[in-house]
């Protein structure tokens, strides 16, 4: 039997050995949520007490953080070591490893979404629009502005950082406006790009309830 050093690395010899030995490979796209903004990366291994991530960057000096899977569920999650493209933490309150694992949620299963705010040019035919983009995944984003754009139509959006993306208009709500990329990023490559892009002003939640919002008011 390893010890728990040997499976997560250094700094979780605080976790019982019952829980070592339900630790799980899950290899799924993930966030971690920063002061400084949102990070891409991939949840490697999980216990009801702790996981570690593969990176693509380092990630802000932060200790506190948020990690969000593909369903939008979060867990406060605490940083105990970083080293090359692999970081251990552990969760502030044990997590159901069953839920973690089937990743049930409230929320509807979607691509991992990185929240940005961007200036942006929409060009639609001859048309160039200005707007900004508010969030982004490998496969799509969504932008806001005053944008008469219709449900099918093919643009392309420019973005400083970022290279030219063709897309298809998947659906808008309002000023918000949903796209579809022609072609997807791999998770690396988006990664790293918007790790070059941050900081961005950190992400609240208005509920008080989730675990954003505490790591706001906490200071």
């Amino acid at each position: 039997m390893p010890g728990t050093e040997s499976v997560l690395g250094p700094g979780f010899d605080g976790l019982e050995k019952r829980e070592v030995q339900r630790l799980v490979l899950l290899l799924r796209p993930a966030k971690v949520i920063a002061r400084s903004g949102e990070y891409l990366c991939i949840l490697r291994d999980v216990a009801s007490r702790g996981a570690r991530l593969k990176l693509f960057h380092p990630l802000p000096r932060d200790v506190l953080m948020v990690l969000e899977l593909g369903n939008g569920d979060r867990y406060d999650i605490e940083k105990i070591w970083e080293r090359g493209d692999q970081a251990g933490f552990v969760f502030t309150h044990a997590a159901q490893l069953e839920h973690l694992l089937v990743e049930r949620s409230r929320f509807r299963k979607r691509p991992v979404r990185a929240r940005v705010d961007l200036p942006a040019q929409v060009r639609a035919g001859s048309v160039v629009l200005p707007a900004a983009l508010c969030n982004i995944s490998q496969q799509g984003g969504s932008i806001e502005g005053d944008l008469p754009l219709s449900v099918d139509q093919r643009v392309t959006l420019a973005v400083k950082g970022l290279p030219e993306l063709d897309a298809k208009v998947r659906w808008r709500r309002g000023n918000r406006v949903g796209l579809v990329f022609e072609q997807t990023f791999k998770l690396d490559e988006l990664a790293r790009l918007l790790h070059r892009l941050q900081p961005f002003p950190p992400a609240v939640a208005e509920d008080e309830k989730d675990a954003i919002f505490r790591r706001a008011m906490e200071g």
